[in-house]
């Protein structure tokens, strides 16, 4: 719900497209996915069919790391890569230790820790009704963080952009290790807040998307117009 938001955020000329996990929403009858490498291959099989055109992909904490995965999938599928990959509140995959996840939580150790990271309100977390079957689904999320396991594997060719929060306990260094995982350009920006910035510094971060995005638009076009030159050079020569 908070990516479909965005659609009335961003402009026209970039699409917005929701990615649902399977065991929450449209998708509840699905069993929870309690392992990030499957779930980015399946991530990628559902998608790569529709990836004709120009993309991105944005993730935000554990997202950001399914996200990374999916882009390695889908370039395994013979996919196009991504313009950028953003990587949002979340360590680089190299350098994440989430090993104290790898057993499931009880009840109160999850509530602990939703409340450390400061992104669920009081009042939600005291309604038992809501939290039973809230619950399940960070215990799966929490879950995957602990089955996590990185591989070195050849730098992405895509543009990587990672955005990170002031009081976030995830430091500028682990932040700027995401540099290590691409081939091209790389951009961090730093935002106001704890870890869901992405919340409460809403409109800045999708301001720096668009502008992420425009420049590398700008950079697409003035690339296809150096291989249209090229080519009518070569022609020329012949």
């Amino acid at each position: 719900m908070c990516y479909a938001r965005w659609r009335r955020l961003l402009p026209s000329w970039i699409d917005v497209w929701p990615v649902e996990w399977p065991g929450r929403g449209a998708r509840m009858d699905e069993a929870l996915a309690t392992n990030p490498h499957e779930l980015a291959s399946q991530l990628a099989s559902e998608l790569s069919a529709n990836l004709d055109v120009p993309y991105a992909v944005f993730g935000h904490s554990l997202g950001a790391i399914i996200a990374f995965e999916l882009v390695h999938n889908l370039l395994d599928r013979g996919v196009r890569a991504p313009a950028v990959l953003f990587a949002s509140g979340a360590e680089a995959p190299a350098v994440r230790d989430d090993s104290k996840w790898r057993l499931p939580l009880n009840d109160e150790a999850l509530l602990q820790e939703l409340r450390q990271l400061r992104g669920t309100p009081d009042e939600v977390l005291s309604n038992t009704e809501f939290m039973k079957s809230a619950l399940p689904v960070v215990r799966a999320d929490f879950m995957m963080c602990g089955a996590y396991a990185y591989r070195m594997r050849p730098r992405l060719p895509c543009s990587v952009h990672v955005f990170g929060g002031t009081d976030d306990e995830t430091s500028n260094e682990n932040l700027r290790a995401w540099e290590q995982e691409t081939s091209a350009s790389f951009g961090l920006d730093v935002l106001p807040g704890h870890h869901f910035f992405i919340h409460t510094r809403q409109a800045e971060l999708i301001d720096l998307i668009e502008a992420v995005l425009a420049e590398q638009s700008k950079r697409s076009v003035g690339l296809q117009r150096s291989d249209d030159d090229e080519r009518i050079l070569h022609s020329a020569t012949h």
